[in-house]
């Protein structure tokens, strides 16, 4: 749960410990899942790929002319997430937004059509006729921001400890940008402490606290 609503939530919180959540700023996230017969994009690589595309997870948008921010090729997460994984590709498109703004008050056929006509103005694809499906997703809080009141987050974090069965994991609950990995991972730390009765929440808190980033060791 995003700290700002756990404290909102919650009844007799003292104002001060109101205020820092109130403060807690986030950024939110549309995507669209989009279905083509193929992309306009060569694999120059070595690397073998169902239907030779080319090999990339994750692709992050530079371009300032569009207000793509990233694309994702699920095919290359897994073949399975696709029903045809040699002959169409499943590409997400990102948007960075805010709740509310005049990208996500889009419908979902106008925010396909948007990204569909950032496609092909960047030649991810070819023609509209390359289209086959599309999806769209709303998410509220993805990424909390490290501004506004984060910096007294030491302090909400010390009143929400003095509360000895309320355990904060997770990206929201920590408000602090763990990957899935770290997000599980201060699940398990939670987890040991209900087991062993501890109340000492530091080794839930001290998750990807390290300099050194995980999946580079």
């Amino acid at each position: 749960m995003p700290v700002k609503d756990l404290v909102h939530g919650m009844n007799d919180v003292p104002e001060r410990i109101s205020f820092i959540a109130s403060g807690l700023p986030y950024r939110d996230y549309m995507t669209v899942g989009v279905l083509v017969k193929s992309l306009n994009l060569k694999n120059e690589t070595n690397i073998k790929t169902f239907g030779g595309i080319i090999p990339d997870n994750w692709i992050y948008v530079h371009d300032k002319s569009v207000k793509m921010g990233r694309i994702q090729v699920f095919n290359n997460w897994s073949p399975y997430m696709v029903k045809d994984v040699t002959n169409t590709v499943w590409l997400g498109l990102e948007y960075f937004c805010s709740e509310g703004d005049s990208l996500w008050a889009l419908s979902d056929d106008d925010f396909a059509e948007l990204a569909v006509s950032e496609m092909l103005k960047m030649s991810l694809i070819k023609s509209r006729d390359d289209v086959l499906d599309f999806h769209v997703e709303r998410v509220k809080k993805a990424y909390p921001a490290y501004f506004d009141t984060y910096e007294n987050m030491p302090e909400l974090r010390e009143y929400l400890d003095t509360i000895q069965n309320l355990y904060c994991v997770g990206r929201n609950g920590q408000h602090r940008y763990n990957n899935i990995d770290h997000s599980m991972c201060t699940a398990f730390e939670a987890v040991k402490n209900i087991l062993s009765g501890s109340h000492d929440k530091s080794s839930i808190w001290n998750v990807n606290t390290e300099k050194e980033y995980h999946e580079s060791k």
